[in-house]
């Protein structure tokens, strides 16, 4: 084998046990700080559309990941910002979540609670990634029960016109956080 096919053959191989390694909890990427350019997506929400972060240019917007539908937690998270709603939209403001869940996961839960905003399905790779919870760093080890695994950490991002962070929420607590972010957003006017 010549030199470059050995290096390009290493090459792939180290990305193959960095990919491994984070499928089975390796080190996530790192969160989106505050005044850094918010990552790009273009998810497919609950409502069967692709949604594109370039497409709120010029709107802030709240974007919220949690780990999964129709449990406790992220039912009362959702429907906070459901009853929030009306105030982010007259502060300039949407809404979008994002999980891991499927797309019909999502629509099955946003009808259910009769929610105004959408919800966008960051679907696994086959490594075991959502590559938009992993860019915005919110894909961690947890451990519950003494069992240690990678999952979403409820994180809020509220992202400016520009679309900049203009600020973030780390392992959010779903108690008051929906009036903090309208508070946040409201300041950004």
């Amino acid at each position: 084998m010549s030199r470059p096919a050995k290096r390009a053959a290493s090459t792939r191989e180290a990305a193959t046990k960095k990919r491994s390694a984070r499928a089975e909890g390796g080190e996530p990427g790192a969160l989106v700080e505050v005044g850094a350019r918010a990552p790009a997506f273009n998810l497919r929400g609950g409502d069967g559309k692709k949604h594109a972060l370039a497409a709120y240019k010029g709107t802030p917007v709240v974007l919220y990941f949690y780990p999964r539908d129709q449990t406790p937690g992220c039912t009362q998270e959702a429907c906070d910002f459901r009853d929030s709603h009306r105030e982010i939209v007259r502060s300039g403001g949407v809404v979008l979540g994002i999980s891991p869940d499927s797309t019909d996961s999502h629509g099955d839960f946003a009808a259910s609670l009769g929610l105004p905003f959408v919800l966008l399905s960051d679907e696994p790779s086959a490594e075991g990634i959502p590559a938009v919870c992993d860019r915005y760093g919110v894909w961690q080890k947890k451990s519950m029960y003494g069992k240690s695994f990678m999952g979403v950490v409820r994180t809020t991002y509220l992202i400016d016109g520009r679309g900049r962070v203009a600020r973030r929420w780390d392992r959010v607590s779903v108690r008051g956080h929906a009036d903090d972010v309208v508070s946040a957003l409201r300041a950004l006017a």
